[in-house]
């Protein structure tokens, strides 16, 4: 009987607040209310059967899993009125938060993407040899994403300890479920997995409760992914301002006759748990909690703006040492693509929780063999083949930093990133800004032309990313810089890039240190010295640049940014001061590319230092092609010399 009062204070909590949510939008005192009246047993269901410690991925209806973790009012109240007292510092609104105390990690407004990451906690428990259970929330609308079936099948091949809870409410905003999907019941989908599959009735507390604790149980001993679909309604819009005008009357009175509230006070009523006036009683009572939670917040001062705190805080800070060189340590020739196995082979041994995932990195050693011989060393939980998944194995390397993992996800080829762009530019950018929680995630990026590949394995992407706060993005020149780029990328516990250039793993060999050190990240190294003009570049660009200036003699300093974000803008200052004439080079296209930041910046802050304009060579503007002839003239090498001569010349 305690329990079933427990449970009942429960369900109530979350919709007396929502009630009290719905006052204040009315009244202009918070911004946007996203209902899930109707559908709370599934919540307060799901948060009750599960241990505390197991992690839950929210969407934008389950407060019924803050409230029954405990999470504390006052801070979601602060939360949806943008106040300091929120967890996002007034960055973001409603759920779209975590709280690594209360193990939940809430959504971004993208539908989708956090079930990837669910897969990413699930397998470090499953490499921890935990006897866990994450659970994942998704509507029946978010069932037609990519990043469902992406995540559901990364689950299933590695056998996951996850449940794939859809909210089958009926409508995706206005759109019924007719022009959603053609199966007749969602969890159909589940047999293509090879998953287990159940419907259960969402509106039903008991049931609900017990189907969860019993499957969290099974798989907490035999890890496995299952997918639950959990039939329930939205009494409200998507959002207040949407309405339900869309919804046939007789639909709403048939799901307001099984709203789960009021079945649960039938049933305690009819069985004699609580009297009508006891009922009364804890509604008052939790009226009253609500109103004492709030009072305080509504008085709270609005959020002051700070530049310099939204600034640092769009980064994790790095509080690791850096690894330096010992003197008389050992020192050998290496190949570019040499350092980068050995970089990658000390950060295992460095960090003992560091996983390696991508298409054919084990026992293939990757295309380009750069992981060969890992999977040996290091086994499969640590080394990992992974299904054609950009999206999810992104999302899973997020969910490998919950849990206090390292990851690096290798794109095969760097043109394949655009599968997996909204996991890097929403999710693992903006997650320290957003609730302090780091992305320790570094993402390789085999890239450039040179090679004969074509479009779609020769592209120069960086720039995509580099107009994206909270990443940050390297492009080694050199063996020596891309190892230590490579070990400081894993010290660092915010997301990088990691470009390397394919022309250069055989071209490129360097005496460099056979033991680990690292290079700091957004400093610059000046390659040559001169005082007739300078070449600011990066990646290719830096010994195409060097070649050049010896093959014509040419009194040019060329400075290699390196790191691409964060810039370095001292060392472009230093240079510019220096050497009055300017040359940017880049193998990516011209328009938009990182040479016009650059460009720009130098004319705002150092046009009194300049004898020339600012010349930008750059790839063209159209694909990079494939037939050799074609791709010499796309790539802006041979233009070097004639566009040098004018600048010199000016």
């Amino acid at each position: 009987m305690d329990v079933l009062k427990g449970f009942y204070r429960e369900l109530l909590r979350p919709r007396q607040i929502e009630e009290k949510m719905l006052n204040l939008l009315r009244q202009g005192r918070i911004s946007k209310w996203f209902s899930g009246i109707g559908q709370e047993a599934i919540s307060v269901g799901a948060a009750l059967a599960l241990q505390p410690e197991e992690f839950i991925f929210t969407m934008h209806r389950n407060l019924g899993v803050f409230t029954a973790r405990k999470v504390p009012l006052g801070r979601l109240f602060s939360q949806w009125q943008g106040k300091a007292g929120g967890f996002t510092k007034g960055r973001d609104r409603s759920f779209h938060f975590g709280s690594m105390e209360h193990r939940i990690i809430g959504m971004i407004s993208h539908l989708g993407p956090q079930m990837a990451l669910a897969d990413g906690v699930a397998l470090a428990c499953k490499i921890n040899r935990e006897a866990a259970c994450t659970l994942v929330f998704t509507g029946e609308g978010a069932t037609s994403e990519g990043d469902f079936h992406e995540a559901l099948n990364v689950a299933a091949v590695w056998q996951l300890p996850v449940i794939f809870l859809i909210e089958n409410n009926g409508y995706g905003l206005s759109t019924p479920i007719h022009e959603q999907y053609r199966c007749e019941k969602l969890v159909d989908r589940a047999i293509g997995y090879g998953m287990r599959g159940y419907r259960i009735d969402g509106n039903d507390l008991l049931e609900v409760h017990s189907t969860i604790r019993k499957l969290a149980e099974e798989i907490r001993q035999h890890p496995e992914p299952i997918l639950l679909e959990c039939m329930t309604f939205r009494m409200r819009g998507h959002e207040e301002a949407s309405g339900t005008k869309y919804v046939p009357k007789a639909l709403l009175e048939e799901w307001e006759a099984r709203d789960p509230l009021l079945r649960m006070e039938h049933k305690l009523l009819s069985e004699g748990v609580f009297s009508q006036a006891e009922l009364d009683e804890i509604k008052l009572q939790g009226k009253q909690a609500i109103e004492a939670e709030l009072a305080p917040v509504l008085e709270e001062a609005e959020i002051e703006a700070e530049e310099e705190t939204e600034i640092r805080d769009v980064y994790r800070p790095v509080i690791s040492r850096p690894l330096e060189t010992q003197a008389g340590e050992k020192r050998a020739p290496t190949r570019y693509i040499d350092a980068i196995s050995q970089g990658l082979d000390q950060a295992m041994q460095l960090h003992p929780n560091l996983v390696l995932m991508g298409q054919d990195i084990a026992e293939y050693g990757g295309v380009f063999k750069i992981t060969e011989g890992l999977l040996e060393k290091y086994g499969k939980d640590r080394v990992r083949n992974t299904p054609l998944c950009e999206s999810a194995i992104l999302g899973t390397a997020l969910g490998l930093s919950l849990k206090g993992f390292k990851s690096m996800v290798e794109m095969q080829f760097a043109d394949f990133v655009t599968c997996g762009f909204n996991q890097i530019v929403n999710n693992l950018a903006k997650q320290h800004y957003r609730w302090g929680q780091h992305a320790d995630v570094v993402i390789r990026m085999p890239a450039g032309g040179g090679t004969g590949a074509g479009p779609f394995h020769s592209q120069s992407n960086e720039a995509w990313f580099f107009h994206t706060p909270g990443l940050k993005v390297v492009y080694p020149s050199n063996p020596y810089d891309a190892k230590g780029l490579l070990l400081a990328a894993f010290e660092d516990p915010n997301p990088v890039l990691y470009f390397e250039h394919k022309a250069l793993y055989r071209r490129a060999t360097q005496e460099i240190p056979q033991g680990p050190y690292t290079l700091p990240i957004g400093k610059a190294s000046l390659v040559r010295r001169g005082e007739a003009a300078c070449i600011i570049t990066y990646g290719m660009g830096v010994p195409e640049a060097l070649q050049a200036c010896e093959d014509h003699q040419w009194d040019i300093a060329v400075l290699d940014l390196r790191s691409l974000l964060p810039l370095d803008y001292e060392a472009v200052e230093e240079v510019v001061r220096a050497c009055h004439k300017v040359m940017i080079l880049h193998e990516d296209s011209l328009t938009g590319g990182i040479g016009a930041e650059i460009s720009a910046y130098i004319s705002q802050y150092l046009f009194q230092y300049l004898d020339a304009p600012v010349i930008r060579v750059a790839g063209m503007d159209t694909p990079i092609p494939f037939a050799s002839n074609l791709e010499k003239q796309y790539l802006p090498w041979h233009r070097i010399e004639s566009e040098m001569k004018n600048l010199l010349a000016y």
